[in-house]
């Protein structure tokens, strides 16, 4: 479904030059839940951008059931981030005078999703633990609820790819597990889930466990 071909970004920092994707390559399928670490700065943001279409490579290509998204005109490129992609980042992107319930519908509402199925919204909320704040603004949440709610915004609207970045990062230890084990379930639903995590708790949980330092995908 999602294949990485030989990917390759660089950056320049301070006058230096930083890889962030030194010939990155792999190729992953409808229903696994792939789960990423390593160390700050190896590039793993990086990854989950280009694979999304949000990033352009140097050099590459990212394959979406066969096809190059980059080879794409960009109004097809951000179709397709609309209808096939759930993309959870490490800041939350809340729209701050939406209520969470909207906040979670968004995305269906942009793309003129209908009917938008509330039945859908309600069932994330709830299990992520966030139903009793349907009707609340972001800034009555705490952050862990605001990030569970961004979450749930990359859930809903059967994506057939959802990548999250750290997505626990603000979590405790129980809704952490929580949270991972929701992406998991979606994953089962056939979804294609990439996670980047720092989380030692959380890298056995997926169908496949993939170490990346320095740009390149290394042994454990």
């Amino acid at each position: 479904m999602l294949t990485l071909r030989d990917l390759t970004k660089r950056y320049r920092k301070d006058g230096e030059t930083v890889v962030a994707a030194d010939g990155l390559s792999a190729e992953w399928q409808s229903g696994e839940f792939v789960v990423i670490h390593g160390p700050s700065g190896s590039g793993k943001s990086t990854l989950l951008l280009m694979a999304g279409g949000m990033l352009s490579p140097d050099a590459g290509e990212v394959r979406f059931e066969s096809e190059d998204i980059y080879a794409w005109p960009s109004r097809r490129r951000n179709r397709h981030r609309s209808e096939a992609v759930g993309f959870v980042f490490q800041r939350f992107h809340l729209v701050p005078y939406l209520s969470v319930r909207d906040n979670i519908r968004l995305p269906l509402d942009i793309r003129g999703a209908a009917p938008v199925r509330n039945a859908e919204v309600e069932r994330v909320a709830e299990r992520l633990g966030v139903a009793p704040r349907l009707r609340h603004l972001p800034g009555e949440l705490s952050v862990g609820e605001q990030q569970r709610v961004a979450l749930a915004r990359a859930i809903v609207g059967e994506k057939q790819l959802i990548l999250a970045d750290e997505p626990t990062g603000n979590l405790d230890p129980a809704n952490a597990q929580l949270a991972a084990e929701v992406l998991r379930e979606e994953s089962g639903r056939g979804r294609l889930v990439v996670m980047v995590t720092h989380n030692p708790a959380l890298l056995d949980l997926g169908s496949r466990r993939v170490c990346l330092r320095a740009g390149r995908f290394a042994p454990e």
